[in-house]
Order: structure tokens, then sequence, then C-alpha cells
């Protein structure tokens, strides 16, 4: 629906006339490194005028996870100083690079990621955690071009430690669950769209939903 601040021709006009129709919308994305709040704000200043409860991120499919899964257990996240205080506030325990060591290391798209931190991750991967990262994407478009994103740093980790992390995010059936059960809308009466056959698509094609590239 957009590129960077730039919003493609007839998107608003669509969204809006979905609306119209009786259609619910949810603007999901796999990107990370902002949290819902951020894209709360920027769909608002774009003109898409969403609510709340009309926006999710993979970091909040990831956080609800932990929360409902792996409550308790220590965590180093690669991420953004946004991403990391929004899993903080939801009461996720998280550690720092120099801890000893940690019960799970999750990597996301960090733009303000350092060698230090790839260090500390892939060491306490090595010493036992278990590896999550937040979405595949190996590239975030942007208006100038490409840029790395969560998958090439993931990449990376497993390229030192020989660990493949489990993915959450586009398309994984974490995410089609979290959104069936925010929205109360069954999977048979979806309909994503989205631009990438990996994700977008490939979460259609995987759990029975309607996809248009």
């Amino acid at each position: 629906i957009y590129l960077g601040s730039q919003v493609f021709d007839f998107a608003v006009e669509f969204i809006n006339k979905l609306r119209q129709s009786g259609k619910r919308v949810l603007f999901f994305t796999n990107n990370a490194s902002h949290t819902s709040d951020f894209y709360l704000s920027k769909l608002t200043r774009l003109g898409f005028s969403p609510t709340r409860d009309e926006i999710m991120t993979s970091g909040d499919v990831t956080a609800e996870f932990l929360t409902r899964h792996r409550a308790g257990k220590t965590v180093y996240l690669v991420g953004t100083d946004e991403l990391v205080s929004d899993f903080a506030q939801r009461g996720i325990d998280l550690v720092d690079g120099d801890s000893a060591s940690a019960d799970i290391v999750i990597t996301s798209f960090d733009t303000s990621l350092t060698y230090q931190k790839l260090d500390d991750a892939c060491r306490l991967i090595r010493g036992g955690a278990e590896y999550l990262s937040t979405h595949p994407d190996y590239n975030c478009p942007t208006e100038t071009g490409f840029i790395p994103d969560s998958g090439a740093i993931a990449a990376f980790c497993t390229a030192s430690t020989g660990k493949m992390p489990t993915y959450f995010g586009k398309p994984h059936r974490e995410t089609v669950e979290m959104i069936s059960e925010a929205t109360g809308v069954a999977l048979d009466k979806m309909c994503i769209f989205g631009d990438r056959l990996y994700t977008d698509i490939a979460l259609g094609r995987k759990h029975g939903v309607t996809a248009v590239l």
C-alpha cells in the first residue's frame, strides 16, 4: 500500500471501499523494526484512517508466542530499541549481551545492528539457546532500493552457528492463527493482499487463505 512515505495509487480508495462494502481490514507487516503504535501513526498520516485493532506486526506474533508458550524464559533480543522496549513492556524477561546464557535468542530486522550484537547472539545460540526470528524477509524495500532485513541477519547467525531459527510472521501458521483469533474470522473467509510470493502469497497457499499478489 506504500513504499516509504509514498502511497501507491488508489490504495487509500481501495481500503475505503473495502470498509464501505462491509469488509474488515487488517494491516499486517512483517517489519518488526517498528511497533504497531508506530504504524498506527504512519498509516493515519498517509490517509488510511486505521484503528489500533486493525494493525498487527510479526513482532506482535512473536511476543504473543513468548507470552503463551515460553513464559518465564530469558530472552536475548537482537532488535531496534523500539522493539526491545515493546517486549519489555509486555513482561518478557530480556537479558543483555553480557549474559552468560539465555533460554532464547531472537533476531529481527535491526536497523541498529552491530557486530557485537551478532557475536553475542551467536555465542548464546551455541550455548544452547533456542533460536527464533520474527520474520524471514531477506530484504526490506525502501524508496532508494532494498536494504538487508531480518532473514539476512538470521542467515549470518545460521552460517556461524549451524542453527536455523524458528520463524514467525508471514507465512507461518502462528500468524494466521493470531489474525483469526484477533478478528474472529475463519481462514477460509480471509483474503490476503501482498507483494511477495514467499511470505504473503505463501501464507495463503499454506494455510487455506485466498491470496492476491
